[in-house]
């Protein structure tokens, strides 16, 4: 069944598929991309060019693929075949990710507003995989 973004939301960013964060997320969207179950969701959204900047690959061609109805197994099995990164790289390049934080003045700018808008006075948010965590959450119901 194709996932339905209007009615919960996607896996976490922290979620790994083959070692790589973000790629069931990556997949949960692409999947309700083609359902045109998207909801509030962008596919391909900013944070997901780092996982197509480390592979090579690109958002169309990982969604040409998921249009086949492959499951996560069948696109881990499909990008292994295309992507030639070691377990160590892998590893790295994910726990690098999970660490991701804002740079720049601008981004720290848009972090802050964010983060006001969902859960003012909160501290504990400081990487964009907290901030997509704490969205989701505050986005179908939650209180944060």
């Amino acid at each position: 069944m194709p996932t339905d973004l209007t009615l919960r939301p996607p896996r976490s960013p922290r979620a790994t598929l083959g070692g790589y964060v973000q790629l069931p997320r990556i997949l949960d969207k692409a999947r309700a991309c083609i359902a045109g179950r998207l909801g509030d969701y962008d596919f391909p959204a900013p944070l997901d060019g780092h996982f197509y900047t480390f592979t090579g690959l690109t958002s169309e061609a990982l969604l040409e693929f998921v249009r086949t109805g492959a499951d996560d197994a069948e696109v881990l099995a499909w990008l292994e075949s295309r992507v030639t990164r070691a377990p160590f790289e892998i590893a790295a390049w994910s726990a690098t990710l999970t660490r991701h934080a804002p740079g720049d003045a601008e981004m720290h700018a848009w972090f802050a507003g964010a983060l006001a808008r969902l859960a003012p006075g909160r501290t504990d948010i400081v990487t964009y995989f907290d901030l997509l965590d704490l969205d989701d959450y505050v986005s179908f119901g939650g209180r944060a």
